[in-house]
């Protein structure tokens, strides 16, 4: 007759069945190194007959230190997140470190809920891609102990280290580009307003518009960056008069730009980029595959995640050494990729 297992099996029990010491298991499951081979294999043996699981959470407590992060990004749906994410978790395993994510879906209240959660969890660090000004708040987290650092949000403040794309010379960038291609009249696609990374790239457009004086910019505001308000957008551009359509529309990102190409091809009246030359941002993997392939200003996704874990990571270990951090704010430059929707 087969003995049930009891129902939590500890270091202690291990110990027992290996016949030696807790210490031995400990060194065991952390330092083997300084175990005689023939003793672990002899705990091992133990650990596989006891179905022994340490309890992680419980060692990293005692130790004081936790082997995972938190991510928060803005919308886990949208791919640029997606690849930040990948990033940041493939830089993260590099240092035998996991990552925790949490998607805000530009909600402060939910971007508030896992701030506490993560703090809850005790993770090393939190990486965040914040709404509006959530700063206090985050401040208020480091203060506890929690080194933070924020994602795809440009600052130069002298208490939180950022990593960025510098979006203002994105969309500049992109403005440029279509007036370069004989485009005057230019829609700008995004929001909500107020969002960071859509205020600067309307910021950059308007500079590059102020300095073509037979250029007319004009910013469409939609709800969330999405397809479908994209396509919504498309659909409210193709019920103007023909005399107040746009030749040109800037898309605050891709998802946005693959919406207003739907609608417009879906209409079948409006050419691209006969008609009307369209350009996106991010630069994210389906931005080549749409029926029309979309020029973009490419951001680097997964080197933005793995650039942050490294901030974290130094700054994590400052303040371990009981230094002061090194605020660092790595400020990356867009790229424009070119394809059939403004050639």
């Amino acid at each position: 007759m087969t003995t049930p297992r009891r129902a939590h099996i500890g270091v202690k029990d291990v110990a027992a069945a290996a016949g030696v010491s807790v210490g031995t298991v400990s060194n065991v499951l952390n330092n083997p190194a300084k175990v005689a081979p023939a003793t672990v294999d002899r705990v091992h043996l133990a650990i596989e007959e006891l179905g022994f699981v340490r309890n992680d959470a419980a060692r990293q407590l005692r130790a004081g230190q936790s082997r995972t992060i938190g991510l928060v990004v803005l919308d886990v749906g949208n791919p640029f997140f997606t690849d930040l994410a990948r990033g940041a978790e493939q830089r993260a395993a590099e240092e035998g470190l996991s990552v925790l994510l949490g998607n805000s879906s530009e909600s402060t209240e939910r971007e508030s809920a896992y701030i506490d959660l993560f703090e809850e969890q005790q993770v090393q660090g939190l990486l965040i891609a914040p709404i509006g000004d959530s700063l206090a708040r985050l401040r208020r987290l480091r203060e506890r102990g929690t080194p933070t650092v924020l994602v795809d949000r440009q600052v130069d403040l002298p208490d939180f280290s950022s990593v960025s794309v510098d979006d203002v010379a994105g969309g500049a960038m992109a403005a440029t580009h279509l007036i370069s291609r004989g485009r005057r009249r230019i829609v700008l696609v995004g929001g909500p307003l107020g969002l960071r990374q859509v205020d600067d790239r309307i910021a950059g457009a308007q500079k590059a518009v102020g300095d073509a004086p037979d250029v007319t910019l004009e910013v469409m505001d939609i709800d969330a960056l999405t397809i479908a308000h994209g396509r919504s957008a498309g659909e409210a551009l193709l019920r103007r008069p023909a005399g107040d359509m746009p030749d040109a529309v800037f898309a605050a990102n891709d998802l946005v730009a693959i919406g207003i190409v739907q609608a417009f091809g879906m209409n079948g009246t409006v050419s691209i980029p006969g008609d009307v030359a369209v350009i996106g941002y991010d630069d994210i993997d389906f931005a080549q595959a749409t029926v029309v392939p979309l020029t973009s200003v490419r951001q680097p996704r997964e080197l933005l995640g793995r650039t942050a874990v490294d901030l974290l990571r130094r700054e994590s270990a400052a303040l371990a050494a009981g230094t002061r951090p090194e605020r660092e704010h790595v400020v990356f430059q867009p790229e424009l990729t070119v394809r059939t929707s403004t050639a």
